[in-house]
């Protein structure tokens, strides 16, 4: 008998084969446990306390894991899954986990009965392409101008959430902003930017009910001298700039001898002269308001407060373009190259108000803003953070169906009757990719069983029953109300979902349930290697006797 080879060194340890998949599917599991109680309008919060003993309460699936630390590989993967999901569409977090979660689980059997992973894929691969068509057959479009639908549709998506109690107060605040930021792109396609242009300002204090969206863009800041600046114009003329109005000094040191105490009147005379030239130039176009990013001298304030202008420093970029994309200014780099067409008269008013005990600047009213400013108030920063959360994923929906106005029925009726469908199908599929096509389609009904657990109802009754409205394919609409468990037809409810959201959600568990079933090795406690000037990972350095007596060898 030789002596064992030993490839890798010690400290690496290697698990490999079934072992593997197991581990991999705890550790998904847990995941989707983590979050799956916060599935569904009766959904439970999640309290977490961050590293600067910060709280985060809420329910929304991204923002929890966000906040997790997590040590499994495999679950570090299902993590990686929600913020996908959320990039992509910004609904839907939960939903994902718990799918592929399930998904995994069913794949449990399978292993264990020493099915060769591949195939379990190929048959999920399958599963999902059905999955999509039915998708396809049961949506339904919707019109994106028609207010009500919105509303609805908005509604359903974050009854979900924390503020769903709250009417449609975020509904509506998701709609105006997204109906106002949206730009058309022609062929009836409309683009919405959510980063960009739809900003949210969070202003502790007032209720919720106070909170808005403004025609307009609001940000932290008052004009430079508040005494003699006007701080209310209504119709301004607004200009833009990307440039300091002050003597531009030298960028390192710079050292100037002056032989006679007159050169240096004329040195100062001349810094005066610039800034009154660049002010004179500013001041031609008549403007009400000027904004610039960079600084303002104090001189220069001096002839804008004089010529009755108002001047705000120092603004942030995203701001600046906010503001230019709601009253049709053109952002200016250098004065010279003013014209008449770069300001803006799009506004309707200029006023600086006092919130708590903080000045904002209100550019509002605008005739056709193209970027707008969501204003909320509450009673304290967790109930805003939470707010906050729900309206990003509430405008996500909206910005969602101008893209793609389809709907499918929510409730978990969505996902019945795709199970339904690749249920009636596994029977057509030969050899064996059978039996976990039809695993694929009993994983589905992960969604509707989670949500009938969420109200707190008899799931295997409310499970049965579903099957059997559902079992040849037919009434669709039928699902669970999440509020009171009953099975109702999602119709007449209004409980909707967007079929970007769900045909992502699909897509993007099968996918990882795929990818982490197709792992059978984990080699863990790689150093890595710290040589000086080495470029990416080096290759394992094997020892002849010509270079044992190298410096590696003996360990520090």
């Amino acid at each position: 008998m030789h002596a064992p080879v030993l490839v890798l060194k010690d400290s690496l340890k290697r698990e490999s084969g079934s072992k593997v998949h197991h581990a991999n599917i705890q550790a998904s599991k847990a995941v989707a446990d983590i979050i799956r109680t916060t599935l569904g309008p009766r959904s439970m919060l999640k309290m977490l306390l961050d590293a600067a003993g910060g709280i985060v309460v809420t329910n929304d699936g991204n923002a929890i894991l966000r906040e997790l630390d997590v040590a499994h590989p495999a679950a570090k993967s299902m993590i990686e899954l929600s913020r996908t999901q959320d990039e992509e569409v910004g609904d839907g977090t939960t939903s994902v986990i718990v799918l592929a979660g399930e998904m995994l689980h069913v794949a449990e059997a399978f292993i264990d009965k020493n099915y060769h992973p591949t195939v379990i894929c190929r048959a999920y691969n399958k599963a999902l392409e059905d999955a999509v068509a039915v998708l396809d057959k049961i949506a339904m479009t919707v019109d994106v101008k028609d207010r009500a639908t919105m509303l609805g549709l908005v509604k359903s998506c974050i009854g979900t959430k924390f503020t769903s109690q709250f009417g449609d107060l975020i509904a509506d605040l998701a709609i105006d902003a997204t109906t106002t930021a949206g730009v058309e792109l022609g062929q009836g396609l409309r683009e919405v930017d959510i980063k960009k242009y739809i900003k949210v300002e969070k202003i502790p204090g007032g209720q919720l009910e106070d909170s808005k969206v403004l025609r307009g863009v609001m940000f932290n800041k008052d004009v430079v001298a508040p005494g003699k600046m006007r701080r209310k114009i209504i119709n301004p003329r607004i200009m833009l700039l990307d440039c300091p109005l002050e003597y531009k000094k030298g960028e390192n040191q710079t050292n100037a001898e002056l032989l006679r105490e007159e050169d240096w009147s004329v040195l100062l005379k001349m810094e005066e002269e610039y800034i009154e030239n660049l002010c004179m130039q500013i001041l031609k176009f008549k403007p009400d308001l000027v904004i610039t990013e960079k600084g303002l001298s104090d001189l220069a304030c001096h002839y804008f407060s004089k010529a009755g202008v108002s001047a705000i420093r120092r603004l942030r970029k995203t701001d600046n373009n906010r503001i230019a994309k709601a009253c049709g200014a053109v952002i200016v780099n250098r004065p010279d190259e003013l014209q008449e067409s770069d300001i803006g008269t799009g506004a309707g008013l200029f006023e600086v108000r006092k919130i708590g005990d903080e000045f904002f600047a209100f550019i509002v009213d605008c005739k056709d803003p193209k970027a707008c400013t969501v204003l909320l108030r509450g009673a304290s920063k967790d109930l805003l953070n939470e707010v906050e959360r729900n309206l990003q994923d509430a405008m996500s929906v909206a910005r969602n169906i101008v893209k793609n106005p389809k709907l499918v029925p929510g409730g978990g009726a969505t996902e019945l009757t795709v199970s339904a469908m690749l249920k009636q199908k596994s029977s057509s599929i030969e050899g064996i990719e059978k039996w976990p096509y039809e695993a694929a389609a009993i994983a589905f009904e992960a969604i509707p069983r989670t949500l009938a657990q969420n109200c707190g109802v008899n799931v295997i009754r409310t499970m049965t029953a579903l099957q059997g409205k559902h079992a040849n394919g037919e009434n669709a609409w039928i699902g669970i109300d999440g509020n009171t468990g009953e099975i109702t037809d999602m119709k007449e409810r209004k409980i909707w979902d967007s079929y970007t959201v769900k045909a992502q959600a699909f897509k993007t568990a099968i996918e990882a349930a795929c990818m982490l079933l197709r792992i059978d090795d984990i080699v863990s406690g790689i150093k890595k290697k710290q040589a000086p000037g080495a470029g990416g990972p080096s290759k394992p350095q094997i020892d002849q006797e010509g270079d044992a007596d190298n410096e590696n060898m003996i360990p520090e």
